[in-house]
């Protein structure tokens, strides 16, 4: 397996922790709250809260209000059926044994993993993050461009040359540019440095107000001639305001630090699908 798809693989239960609520460590008194009762079996609040991250991402959005009756449903159903299961001697059965016992890695790797990294976030390593953020986001400034997206170098030089002559750039972009903006006169609006690929933003951020790019510049979509129509500086967004986002940026790191160092101390072989082995990689 490709590293870099073997490591995505292992960051799916970070993500996963990090996708739970914010204070999702903490104890929540009205989810001991007790919501029904099948054949004298509790159900919780709780249970029906952590049910709605098994849903697709677009109902885990909704007020648990708008699928409380859903889900509480669903897990009467489970009750009910879990017991004429068991009724059956299914418990016994040698698959759902095997089932049972993937089921219970998958919770203790996501207990271990949400308590482990809630233990070391701290006030510190939320403020690091935050840092590291702006860092990032770069120095706080925008700029409104325009370009003209072309298949060639040699026709982005076309371009270049009809703009040393006078040319409109916005008119030139309707005619010459192959972008999705092209009608709109190649108009992108303001963005940041991060918002843009590298080469793009690299060179936009070059220019000066009512430049355009002397040469053209590559990147995966094609050649580019730039023009930077305006400039301004933006406030960076407050620590209060992001702090989901680096409260799953800090987790993540804590996380992917966890699982390396627990692949370190481990013995690890690996086959490939007709049993051969895979040579151990050079550390």
């Amino acid at each position: 397996m490709p590293k870099t798809l073997s490591r995505l693989l292992a960051a799916t239960a970070i993500m996963a922790v990090t996708a739970m609520p914010f204070a999702a460590a903490a104890e929540d008194t009205a989810g001991q709250t007790v919501v029904a009762i099948v054949n004298g079996e509790k159900i919780f609040r709780q249970d029906v809260e952590e049910s709605r991250f098994l849903l697709p991402q677009q109902y885990q959005q909704l007020p648990l209000e708008a699928v409380y009756g859903l889900l509480l449903n669903s897990l009467i159903d489970r009750k009910l059926t879990a017991k004429a299961a068991r009724s059956e001697g299914l418990a016994d059965d040698e698959e759902v044994k095997r089932q049972m016992s993937r089921v219970e890695e998958q919770i203790l790797q996501r207990v271990y993993l949400t308590r482990y990294i809630e233990k070391r976030i701290t006030d510190k390593t939320m403020q690091d993050g935050y840092q590291a953020f702006l860092k990032e986001a770069g120095d706080g400034r925008e700029v409104r461009a325009r370009h003209i997206l072309t298949e060639t170098k040699e026709q982005a030089m076309e371009v270049i040359a009809l703009l040393d002559k006078g040319g409109d750039f916005a008119e030139l972009a309707k005619t010459k540019s192959k972008g999705p903006s092209g009608p709109n006169g190649g108009d992108l609006g303001f963005f940041d440095q991060g918002s843009m690929v590298p080469e793009f933003s690299k060179a936009a951020f070059a220019l000066k107000t009512g430049e355009y790019t002397k040469e053209p510049v590559e990147t995966q979509f094609g050649w580019h001639v730039i023009k930077v129509e305006e400039a301004r500086s933006k406030e960076p967004p407050s620590f209060e305001e992001v702090t989901p986002q680096i409260h799953a940026d800090v987790s993540r790191k804590i996380g992917g630090e966890l699982i390396e160092s627990l692949r370190e101390k481990a013995t690890i072989k690996r086959f490939r699908m007709d049993g051969t082995e895979v040579p151990e990689e050079k550390k």
